[in-house]
């Protein structure tokens, strides 16, 4: 099955398999206990400069996805999630954006598909 991306804000479903937060920040209006999450794993997310910088311009998408790339390569995190696809038959990433398509989970997605991992398309 492998990696799939999804909004936090989503009710949790048996389907989710093992859910990991992706996000730096805690997602406002979220409690502990609706996440029900197995990680929170902030070091995957963005740096606090990109992220920042960023700001979720879609202007500045492209720009922002091949910094973050960079990032995810010099990442021991970035290599530890990517394992953990291999101990789990589905892995759901939780972000917390209002964009579906346009967010750090989708290159997430696509950088551990480029590495090698299953993953599913967004969308």
């Amino acid at each position: 099955m492998g990696f799939v991306i999804k909004r936090v804000y989503e009710p949790a479903e048996a389907s989710d398999g093992y859910r990991v937060l992706v996000d730096r920040l805690w997602p406002r209006g979220v409690s502990k206990e609706r996440a029900e999450l197995e990680l929170w794993d902030k070091d995957v997310a963005p740096s606090p400069e990109l992220r920042t910088e960023w700001h979720h311009d879609r202007e500045r998408f492209e720009e922002f996805a091949s910094r973050y790339r960079d990032e995810l390569d010099a990442s021991e995190a970035a290599r530890a999630l990517l394992a953990l696809g291999t101990e789990h038959d589905r892995v759901t990433l939780l972000f917390g954006a209002r964009d579906e398509q346009v967010n750090h989970a989708a290159v997430l997605l696509e950088w551990l598909g480029a590495h090698g991992a299953s993953v599913e398309p967004i969308g």
